[in-house]
């Protein structure tokens, strides 16, 4: 009898296994010493198949399907798929991954050229009943509490000054100036719509500076393992250094599911020693699941008990989230993937703005770029590994330097007979009363030395009661905001627009440059959205040719005739975009994120990275303020391999 079995035996393991995973393709988490080291390959090709367990083996072995983290037991007639990359899930799962139109492994990202399907079980397949499977959460901290309201207290001594800070010292008091379109207008005569220029430039830095609540959101899914987990890791260690003992941290990772390394914490000295041990502890491994790295983010900002002045959220994410979204997608078809549940990302009532950073050409630029637009955020980039620090230092030095928060501006009609047309706003809501006599602008937080800039369309009348002399009073405009450092409520005195009526205007009256150059920022931004909607519907050709015939219009404004350096900017940047859209592979691969980065800088008014950030001669950093470039400038100074970047040029006006 025992011959017998041994037969058994030796038939199962030589005829029906072709081919069993060994060490090899084991998905538990590395050694700390093993990020930088590249993936294994497998020992030979073959076609992905069902492999049977070798329950009948001398000894079972055990390891993680990194889609649902539970066990997977060789043995206990489990079914389990091992994929063309060697890479092992259970079958189920592997099926509800590919259900929902994903086609790249969750670990290594390698293109599958064979997927499973639902109800096809191969032949030889022990079917059992599954043993229970542990929830997603069994990698989250047992000591990790169900309300984070564990943030380390505030320390009043510090809370309204800190030693870490950027170098200068500040006014408190908001720039508020007004441009009109041309000088004047007939006094006989009328516009239907007239532009109004409100330009607003914040105080610049400042020796003491508001302290700030930072979560940084961070994917350590198997895609991020090697060169890029050590880069981020760097990157962080950079960030920590640069924070101050009134800032705060909290840093959530997230892969298959998402944990929190350590709540908000004070950047003390013990502090900072403490974070860097908790990020340099981290592994690459699982899928992505970026709606639970978020949701958990923002439940560290809700909870929390104290607040400091400024918030804000990091997100960075190299991969498509393998578990929110729903439905297929077919990246040949041009839609957008799954657009319409973006919003399942964002958490409902999220007041804290989230800036994302989209890491190398795999990621969802289309999701990241809707959570930052959602929230109010920026989104970046990063296309070259070498610049991740960079981009992390050019966001951290805005948020270091914040001297406004809580920015309205309010425009006001001056007469029954002047109406408010429109507010032209870029990504800032902007609101006008149903008899267009007012409307207010909701700017928000400002950097130090930051600029904005917001067009108004009005009608002129002929003379009027309010038209004294030889002018006529269009508009009140009106400024309030708090001061970060004091929580001081301050206002501006009203800005009166006005403009000369005389009988006859000559050739002297001409437009104005600062306008024409506001207008063809917005343009700009709006041809890039024509060009992607065509991109995205699989017309590259029209595309193309929205971008180029914008540039013709561009080029023949007066602005751009005058020399002005955003001008110029913008025409290198829309040249840039024309030629990462010549193809639908160069479009997927970079095209689409360089864009949408770009719209989310030109509609913010706010400094976003793009691209590799390695040309010297680009200046689509256009709205960099001193303080972000100084930060670059400590990021250079600390990299351990000095890198190029574009994004320290000087500001663009």
């Amino acid at each position: 009898m025992e011959s017998k079995w041994r037969k058994v035996k030796m038939a199962l393991g030589s005829n029906f296994c072709l081919y069993v995973p060994t060490a090899d393709t084991d998905v538990s988490p590395p050694p700390p010493d093993a990020a930088l080291l590249p993936p294994a390959t497998p020992r030979r090709p073959w076609s992905p198949v069902l492999r049977l367990s070798r329950s009948l083996s001398r000894s079972s072995s055990s390891k993680k399907c990194t889609i649902c983290l539970a066990s997977m037991k060789r043995g206990e007639g489990e079914a389990i798929f091992t994929s063309e990359c060697a890479h092992s899930f259970h079958f189920q799962c592997i099926v509800s991954h590919v259900k929902h139109g994903n086609r790249t492994c969750p670990i290594c990202r390698a293109k599958w050229k064979e997927i499973p399907q639902q109800g096809l079980a191969p032949p030889m397949t022990v079917i059992r009943r599954p043993l229970p499977r542990q929830t997603s959460n069994r990698h989250v901290s047992a000591n990790e509490p169900a309300v984070f309201n564990d943030d380390e207290a505030l320390d009043v001594q510090t809370s309204t000054r800190n030693d870490n800070t950027l170098d200068g010292s500040y006014s408190t008091r908001l720039l508020l100036k007004t441009y009109n379109e041309v000088a004047a207008v007939p006094r006989r005569s009328t516009a239907d719509d007239f532009t109004v220029l409100i330009h607003l430039k914040a105080p610049v830095s400042t020796s003491a500076r508001a302290p700030v609540d930072l979560v940084t959101v961070l994917d350590i899914s198997g895609s991020m393992a090697g060169t890029k987990m050590a880069l981020l890791k760097r990157a962080m260690g950079f960030v920590i250094q640069n924070l101050g003992p009134a800032d705060r941290l909290a840093v959530i990772v997230f892969s298959s599911a998402a944990r929190r390394l350590f709540p908000l914490r004070r950047m003390t000295d013990a502090g900072k020693q403490h974070a860097v041990q908790a990020v340099n502890s981290l592994m690459a491994n699982g899928g992505t699941n970026i709606a639970e790295g978020l949701r958990k983010g923002s439940k560290v900002m809700k909870d929390r008990r104290e607040k400091n002045p400024v918030t804000s959220i990091i997100l960075l994410s190299d991969g498509q989230d393998t578990y929110t979204t729903s439905g297929s997608w077919d990246s040949s078809s041009g839609g957008d993937r799954n657009g319409s549940n973006h919003r399942l990302f964002v958490p409902q009532g999220i007041d804290v703005p989230v800036h994302a950073f989209g890491f190398g050409a795999d990621h969802d630029a289309t999701l990241m770029h809707s959570i930052s637009e959602t929230s109010g955020g920026t989104f970046s980039f990063i296309e070259t590994e070498s610049v991740i620090q960079d981009a992390f230092a050019q966001c951290i030095g805005g948020l270091l330097s914040v001297v406004v928060k809580g920015l309205q501006v309010t425009i006001e009609s001056a007469s029954p007979s002047i109406q408010v047309q429109s507010l032209k706003t870029g990504s800032y809501r902007g609101h006008l009363t149903p008899d267009r006599k007012s409307g207010r602008i909701d700017v928000g937080d400002l950097y130090a030395d930051e600029e904005r800039d917001f067009l108004v369309s009005v009608n002129v009348p002929k003379e009027t009661e309010l038209t004294f002399g030889d002018e006529t009073l269009l508009l009140k405009v009106h400024c309030s905001y708090t001061d970060p450092m004091t929580e001081e409520t301050m206002k501006l005195a009203s800005e009166n627009v006005t403009i000369k009526r005389p009988e006859k205007v000559g050739k002297e009256n001409v437009v104005s440059v600062e306008v024409d150059r506001q207008k063809s920022r917005l343009q700009s931004a709006e041809a890039m959205v024509q060009a992607r909607t065509a991109a995205e519907a699989g017309d590259l050709t029209r595309a193309v040719s929205i971008l180029e015939n914008f540039r013709k219009v561009l080029s023949g404004t007066v602005a751009a005739r005058s020399g002005d350096r955003l001008c110029i900017a913008l025409d290198a940047e829309l040249k840039e975009m024309q030629e990462r859209m010549t193809s639908r592979h160069s479009y997927e691969h970079s095209g689409r994120a360089y864009m949408l980065s770009g719209i989310s800088s030109h509609t913010w008014q706010r400094a976003t990275a793009r691209g590799d950030s390695t040309d010297g001669s680009s200046l689509v950093q256009a709205y960099q303020t001193p303080s972000m470039t100084e930060m670059l400038t400590r990021s250079h100074a600390n990299s351990l391999q000095p890198t190029r970047t574009s994004q320290a040029q000087p500001r663009t006006k």
